[in-house]
């Protein structure tokens, strides 16, 4: 599974994007995870001081937000599944 990295978090992950392996019943918290475990800088970036995902950052799922069209963190992903984390963006 490929998580698309955007803005400075490409940076941060030395690329845009990044392969995670990710065993049956995936769900994006569990994709999240395997993409923190592999990039541990990005951790500091994405998580709250509760190491919960901070309100400022986005996760799409196959272009759609989960926590609006699906079930969060919980929404089952598979293999095929494009996952992006985009931090917050400014200008004009």
């Amino acid at each position: 599974m490929e998580w698309k990295l955007f803005a400075h978090l490409r940076d941060v992950a030395d690329g845009q994007s990044v392969s995670v392996d990710i065993e049956g019943d995936a769900t994006v918290e569990t994709a999240l995870d395997a993409l923190l475990a592999s990039r541990p800088a990005l951790a500091e970036e994405v998580l709250d001081e509760n190491e919960e995902l901070a309100d400022h950052i986005r996760v799409l799922v196959d272009g759609e937000d989960p926590f609006a069209a699906a079930d969060g963190l919980a929404t089952a992903v598979d293999e095929e599944t494009e996952l992006a984390l985009f931090p917050p963006v400014s200008g004009g």
